[in-house]
């Protein structure tokens, strides 16, 4: 993998925080990110396959990486879809290209959204991963404003091998995820 600045940040000062608040005998127990999923729901581009075209470029923009096209799994009338439709599209991003995004995600668009306070810090599953999601896609300096048909929304998840939510927590810190003050949460 080719060094990222974020990639060399976590191996010269996350690694060694870490091992300095979590006291790991090893150094291969520090957690460290696995990948990060990205996905997109398009429910109304059933109908317009346009729409799906621009969700996919959009989010190969993005993330840098070609999107998959995600097909419904069960038929659901209420919703109108069948099995087999398109319904969304997704990335999994690993090693270089995820840290790129990451410090991308942080760095740029987190502080690009409106009336931003942060995010929230209970979000983790209770295996060390973190979800998250996000209500407009634009906030990427990637996406062409004037392009947009439609605004949409994605979520964003972040996985690790920390073993519990707080070393996951911690990690993300030191990445500089901006989680609300804790006097506010729990």
């Amino acid at each position: 993998m080719a060094d990222t600045r974020l990639y060399t940040e976590y191996k010269d000062k996350i690694v060694p925080a870490m091992n300095k608040t979590f006291g790991y005998k090893n150094p291969h127990e520090v957690p460290k990110l696995e990948k990060i999923v990205l996905n997109m729901g398009c429910g109304d581009a059933s109908n317009d396959r346009g729409l799906m075209t621009e969700a996919v470029e959009a989010m190969t923009l993005i993330a840098g990486q070609k999107a998959l096209i995600t097909k419904a799994r069960k038929s659901n009338a209420s919703f109108k879809i069948r099995d087999g439709m398109n319904i969304g599209c997704k990335v999994t991003l690993r090693g270089a290209k995820m840290y790129e995004f990451l410090d991308r995600l942080v760095t740029i668009a987190m502080p690009r959204i409106r009336d931003f306070r942060g995010i929230n810090g209970k979000s983790f599953d209770g295996n060390g991963n973190y979800a998250m999601g996000i209500k407009e896609h634009i906030i990427f300096p990637e996406i062409n404003y004037d392009k947009v048909n439609k605004i949409r929304g994605m979520d964003i998840i972040v996985c690790t091998s920390a073993k519990n939510d707080n070393e996951a927590k911690e990690l993300l810190k030191h990445f500089r995820f901006p989680f609300k003050d804790n006097n506010q949460e729990g």
